[in-house]
């Protein structure tokens, strides 16, 4: 297997506690696209009927408002490390996916560029576009081995022998790109695991078995088995008061809202709107700043959708409660001084 086996995460990240609050986020989500070619159990945007009662914008982000958002990029002291574009849906349902990251790629604002996909949608042509527009890494959840797998897990009928042959030509013709395939172990019997290994080693860069824990407020996906032992990336979990996300990283629905954290599917934690201020004005506002004064406060729990949210203690490799006392006092500082 040529692939390191090896999860996503930076080999080296810096101490957060030391630096917030930050003057420009080190990662920026964009949701290209909130609806999906996939009806995954698993995933509150699956649930069609779930989706239709909270009222969600349900479709592709306007060109014109992912240009501005990388315009007001400008206003930012520093570059971002990281533009995402993934959220909830998939992202290359965004007919002008290629073009986005080539927008982007011309900024002096962003440093690296990746997205997350099912990997469905990665036909030659596409796959082509998207590398040639200049993309840095390209992240694959495989959900299943088998046609059948697919089926019973995403609701939709894949062909798998044409898709792994399609993640192959994406590999052959990826250049400087990273590709990052994961699945799900518990969606894995230990024989799939095998397959999983066997077919996708030789094709990615890092390859890697995540875990599944209930990171949807309000979501109800006891259909599928969680390993509450192990954190996402089979780490250590531990308790955290403090949800490291929103001091580093804020998210850009496909309409233009800014909600708290990728977590918040329901649109119940929104806390701007690029389409009528800038992106620096949301990441130093009040509405943010009072989310992150609570957290530090002990008060994350009052929040009904933070308190339901196990984010933190399963995903984040972040750690800020023993800074908090200092990073409030910075903020206040900053507000007030």
């Amino acid at each position: 297997m040529k692939a390191k086996f090896r999860n996503r995460l930076v080999d080296q990240r810096v101490e957060l506690g030391d630096m917030a609050p930050l003057g420009t986020p080190f990662v920026l989500i964009v949701d290209p696209a909130s609806q999906c070619n996939f009806k995954c159990r698993f995933c509150p945007t699956g649930d069609l009927e779930l989706i239709k009662a909270t009222g969600r914008y349900q479709g592709s982000m306007a060109f014109e408002t992912f240009t501005k958002i990388i315009d007001d990029l400008q206003a930012f002291p520093e570059p971002l490390r990281v533009l995402r574009l993934y959220k909830e849906g998939e992202p290359l349902m965004n007919k002008r996916f290629a073009d986005m990251v080539a927008y982007a790629r011309r900024s002096d604002k962003v440093l690296r560029i990746d997205t997350t996909t099912n990997g469905v949608l990665l036909l030659p042509k596409t796959s082509e576009k998207i590398i040639d527009a200049g993309i840095d890494q390209i992240n694959i959840s495989v959900n299943g081995v088998r046609d059948e797998q697919f089926v019973d897990l995403v609701r939709t009928k894949v062909n798998f022998q044409k898709y792994v042959e399609n993640i192959k030509y994406l590999y052959s013709i990826k250049g400087k790109c990273e590709i990052y395939i994961k699945a799900i172990q518990e969606n894995l019997t230990e024989d799939d695991q095998k397959r999983f290994l066997d077919t996708f080693g030789d094709y990615a860069d890092r390859i890697f078995f995540e875990h599944l824990f209930a990171n949807w407020p309000e979501f109800d996906a006891d259909i599928i088995p969680k390993n509450g032992a192990v954190g996402h990336y089979g780490d250590e979990v531990v308790e955290k008061s403090v949800c490291p996300y929103i001091f580093y990283s804020t998210t850009i629905n496909s309409d233009g809202t800014v909600s708290l954290c990728v977590q918040d599917w329901a649109r119940k934690l929104v806390v701007g709107d690029v389409t009528k201020e800038s992106v620096k004005d949301v990441w130093l506002g009040r509405r943010l700043d009072e989310h992150r004064i609570a957290h530090l406060s002990g008060c994350r729990k009052d929040n009904a959708t933070c308190a339901q949210c196990q984010s933190p203690s399963f995903a984040a490799p972040d750690n800020l409660d023993d800074k908090a006392g200092e990073i409030k006092e910075r903020m206040l500082a900053a507000s007030f001084g």
